[in-house]
């Protein structure tokens, strides 16, 4: 699945683009440093990652000048009840408030936490502008409405805004940004709002930096989201679903010893506590996985860990008792989830010093705890220690509280799977490539049958092969299932009421995935299922060979994952061609389908290298627009290769595939694949064959053996 488009600007700042093009996956979305260290197999934390340092910054220029955004009302659409309308006019007056008292109002995608998918009571931007798309932000003022978003969604925004909104197509020329917008449509000295928990630290620095220049204010209003005081009751409740614990026998690592890891990486920075607010890393930290968010198995809490204990802040509904004695027993205490920000001046009275990914961790926190720092400071009673004595007590408390900004070191820890993980994500992919085969011997035979199936009954039909497998417990991601145009939409969702009929005469694209208790997939196949034309076949052997040519690279440690994407992409740029997303993300081990630091894209701002045990998508494509979409992914994990030499004396590094699943042969152009392409294609098959074809009877194994066959690529005799 990918994770990013042309250019992702919806976002209100560069840090916001930056988490939203690695994830995001997240994705993980560049954030990541401009350094490469070796990072040792092992588990370990004490990697430091500058990434508040203005040289990580992606830059991105536009030329405001001249804008030229077409309101909505311009646009042919279903007529739209009063309630969207009725929203902003009950938004607006809130406005006027006395303890308001704002000119503009900002509602990001996010929740509290960054991430990519939320729990559909944080979903406030759909609810105020009606745009259901996942990426979007939209800004409302007294008099104007405006959502921006990126080239998927264009289409599906025109639908869905009524005539009160802006369309603001991020990505395209001479179209601003929101604050941009904002500078331009208010007068000097305006107050503009926005709930702090809903971005991150360094989003909302930029953007007080940003509408500085327009002399406005930027205006925190923790107390209240101004989206839920108008959504009061139809607002759907937060999930409670209860969590679990992650076995060790998936998990490879138990919490005590990852616990002292960070405990270690917290001394030896000077710091006594660091909050753990992304929900992936929460979950993988203390081995437990929830169901709060679709298709990610965390659960909405914040984490606080200190030299001497660990707080985890959550609805204690969701703990079973099992879960409760299990979190005593790794010594972590258990508190509110809405009292973090208290226990976060607390810290600071206490004199903490705390650690913050100002990257991930959200405004509200971080003001807190710099406002609480500011009171200590001022305290008359406090008697500040000498420059000579500010060393740290047994504790990790110093004299007067500051924070240390840095990357959370939990995020490369996890993105590292031990050799349980590992193991988990080779079997899941085996089970899960089992439920592909049974899957496309069905579909085929449907097909042959001229049985008309819409993209959305192939999704869905698809979702039933998988969920008998053992372990399954939720799609990754929802279903890209395009049929001929509409698989040239990256990030294409079938609706019931639009979508099209998978047919014999057009090119398929299927890009799904699944959680399993032990792992978690992500893949891609394009298929035809009549004669494919000579231009679908050149462009599919072409991103085939990108496929191949990434597959078998071998690269220096440290290495990071833009240099391997020309790899992907060469053989696309030979004839003119070219995809706009980026060739691979990383994946969680039973965990988000898109997870950071790591990712393969042109986006060189993302430095982070390569290292042995991360798993990264390998998934170039090409598309045609209003023709076709042709891409084939594949998930690998690196690991060290044995190289007759070792130039400089450092080591070298390859992939090994996980995923098992026929590449059709149909659509190759054998007069453009050389013999050691070919090769790798009869390889691979043949690995697919030996792995699968145990965990598959009658049609699905046929349909392997007749999928798996060696091609010929010798010339035909005359």
């Amino acid at each position: 699945m990918n994770t990013a488009v042309t250019v992702a600007t919806m976002s209100l700042s560069t840090t916001m683009l930056r988490r939203s093009s690695t994830l995001h996956y997240h994705t993980r979305h560049s954030r990541f440093p401009l350094i490469s260290l070796p990072i040792p197999r092992k588990l370990h934390f004490p990697l430091k990652f500058p990434s508040t340092s203005p040289n990580c910054r992606v830059l991105i220029v536009r030329n405001s000048s001249n804008i030229t955004a077409k309101p909505s009302s311009e646009f042919q659409k279903k007529p739209r009840g009063p309630d969207q309308e009725e929203r902003l006019r009950a938004l607006r007056q809130l406005f006027t408030r006395p303890d308001i008292n704002i000119d503009a109002y900002i509602i990001p995608s996010q929740d509290a936490h960054q991430s990519e998918f939320i729990a559909e009571c944080y979903m406030r931007r759909a609810y105020i502008s009606g745009f259901t798309g996942s990426a979007g932000t939209a800004v409302v003022t007294k008099d104007k409405a405006a959502l921006w978003t990126d080239g998927r969604y264009f289409l599906q925004a025109e639908k869905q805004l009524s005539s009160s909104w802006i369309l603001m197509r991020s990505g395209n020329w001479g179209v601003p940004t929101p604050s941009e917008w904002l500078n331009s449509v208010l007068s000097p000295g305006s107050r503009i709002g926005i709930d702090p928990f809903l971005f991150s630290s360094d989003a909302a620095e930029e953007l007080k930096e940003d509408i500085s220049k327009g002399n406005h204010e930027l205006v925190f209003l923790s107390n209240l989201n101004l989206v839920d005081e108008i959504w009061k009751e139809s607002r759907p409740q937060p999930p409670k679903k209860p969590i679990r614990v992650h076995d060790l026998k998936y998990a490879g690592a138990d919490v005590s010893s990852k616990l002292f890891s960070l405990r270690s990486d917290l001394i030896n920075a000077g710091s006594s506590a660091i909050v753990i607010s992304m929900l992936d890393e929460i979950a993988w930290l203390l081995n437990l996985r929830g169901s709060d968010v679709r298709h990610s198995p965390v659960m909405y809490a914040y984490l606080i860990v200190e030299i001497d204990g660990a707080k985890l802040f959550i609805d204690d509904s969701k703990i079973t008792p099992e879960v409760m004695d299990y979190l005593k027993s790794v010594g972590v205490e258990l508190r509110a989830y809405e009292s973090i920000i208290s226990e976060i001046e607390s810290l600071a009275e206490k004199g903490a010093n705390l650690w913050l990914d100002k990257s991930s961790v959200n405004a509200a926190i971080t003001n807190a705890y710099k406002t609480a720092c500011d009171r200590y400071s001022r305290s008359p009673g406090i008697k500040k220690r000498s420059n000579k004595s500010t060393n740290l007590d047994t504790n990790g408390l110093s004299g007067q509280p500051h924070a240390f900004y840095r990357s959370s070191p939990v995020s490369m820890a996890k993105a590292v799977k031990n050799s349980a993980e590992l193991e988990g994500m080779q079997n899941c992919h085996l089970r899960d490539a089992a439920a592909l085969a049974h899957f496309w011997a069905w579909l085929e035979e449907e097909i042959c049958k001229d049985v008309g199936l819409t993209e959305v009954e192939v999704a869905e039909k698809l979702l039933e092969f998988r969920s008998k497998q053992h372990g399954f417990l939720d799609t990754s991601f929802d279903t890209i299932s395009g049929s001929g145009a509409n698989g040239a939409i990256i990030h294409y969702k079938p609706e019931p009421d639009s979508c099209s009929i998978v047919n014999r005469h057009e090119l398929f694209l299927l890009d799904s995935g699944a959680q399993y208790v032990d792992g978690t997939t992500d893949i891609t196949r394009t298929v035809h299922f009549g004669e494919p034309s000579s231009r679908e076949k050149e462009c599919f052997t072409r991103v085939l060979q990108g496929h191949i040519a990434l597959d078998q690279a071998v690269f220096p440690e440290n290495t990071p994952g833009f240099v391997l994407d020309a790899f992907a992409r060469a053989s696309l740029w030979k004839v003119g061609l070219d995809y706009r997303h980026g060739t691979g993300h990383g994946v969680g081990a039973a965990l988000n389908v898109h997870e950071g630091p790591q990712g393969i894209s042109f986006r060189f701002g993302n430095m982070t290298p390569m290292v042995p045990g991360m798993v990264v998508s390998n998934e170039p494509g090409y598309y045609e627009d209003h023709s076709f979409g042709i891409r084939i992914e594949n998930l690998l994990y690196v690991k060290e290769m044995d190289t007759p030499n070792r130039f400089g004396g450092i080591g070298y590094l390859g992939f090994e595939k996980l995923t098992f699943v026929p590449i059709q042969t149909k659509l190759v152009d054998l007069s453009i694949l050389s013999a050691a392409e070919v090769a790798w294609l009869n390889s691979y098959h043949l690995q697919v064959w030996e792995k699968v074809s145990g965990l598959v009877d009658g049609g699905a194994r046929e349909w392997l053996w007749n999928n798996t066959r060696p091609i010929d690529s010798s010339p035909t005799p005359t």
